[in-house]
């Protein structure tokens, strides 16, 4: 091992890269279990585990995301497929059980229901456990990859997973053992930390930091050919391909129409 890297730990932190290419290869119960029992210890606001996870074993709905996040063959092959939910149901659930908005009354205090504040830090512990889940499945050699396509089409993924008002579908997991040639492949490149980690304020980067910091990406993106005709820089290649293309334009209607059920005053 890299004398630079200090434990196992850190290893697979650092080499882990996303995975779009599994072996024809079922991920073993006993695995599976390790990685939904490392998700279900990740660190969660309060104890109290504002999400939920989707284990999503049929083929058709494999297949229904396949198209309804951009057209990502992969889904489908992939062995073990998570849905992680940012959830607001359960407890709320619960707080009917326990007869909560009675105890408002006599309190005479207010009785409210999820509002956007509990919505982000649900997001938050999904996405802790999502990630959680990655670094467990890569220490026992399953490879993962996100898809933040998700948030798309959010119409057809509530009615696909039989989502109540306070659930939203917050990102998707991949899981399987990774091919010889993803095994190979060269890890993804990342920004240094001088751009990236600041102390006490932030700090806005200037022309030069944005030059320097972009330059290996803008080298490697036009030396090779892979960017959008008609951009001349890497910040226009990015702004076309992500920003305004029609799977973020979706994504964006699609939040905004979760954001509206969720936050919609009650009837």
């Amino acid at each position: 091992m890299n004398n630079s890297i200090p434990n196992d730990t850190f290893k697979t932190i650092i080499n882990r890269k996303s995975i779009r290419a599994f072996q024809d290869r079922p991920i073993p119960t006993d695995v599976k279990k390790q990685i939904i029992s490392a998700a279900l210890r990740s660190p969660t606001a309060g104890n109290m585990m504002l999400y939920s996870i989707i284990e999503v074993a049929d083929q058709g709905k494999k297949e229904t995301l396949v198209k309804s996040c951009d057209n990502q063959p992969f889904i489908a092959k992939a062995p073990l497929v998570l849905l992680f939910l940012a959830d607001m149901e359960r407890w709320n659930d619960y707080f009917s059980c326990c007869d909560v908005q009675e105890l408002c009354q006599k309190r005479d205090a207010p009785y409210r229901t999820p509002v956007e504040g509990d919505l982000f830090i649900a997001v938050c512990d999904a996405l802790i456990a999502a990630q959680t889940a990655v670094i467990a499945a890569e220490s026992l050699g399953v490879g993962s990859c996100y898809i933040g396509d998700i948030l798309e089409n959010y119409e057809i993924h509530r009615k696909l997973f039989n989502l109540p008002r306070y659930v939203l579908p917050i990102t998707l997991l991949c899981l399987g053992y990774p091919t010889e040639q993803q095994k190979n492949r060269e890890i993804s490149s990342r920004f240094e930390e001088k751009y990236i980690l600041f102390k006490d304020t932030y700090h806005h980067l200037n022309e030069n930091d944005f030059a320097e910091m972009y330059k290996p990406m803008q080298n490697k993106h036009f030396a090779s050919g892979n960017y959008i005709k008609g951009a001349g820089n890497i910040g226009q290649h990015y702004y076309l391909r992500k920003v305004s293309s029609e799977f973020s334009l979706e994504r964006n209607r699609s939040v905004r129409e979760m954001l509206k059920n969720w936050s919609q005053e009650n009837s």
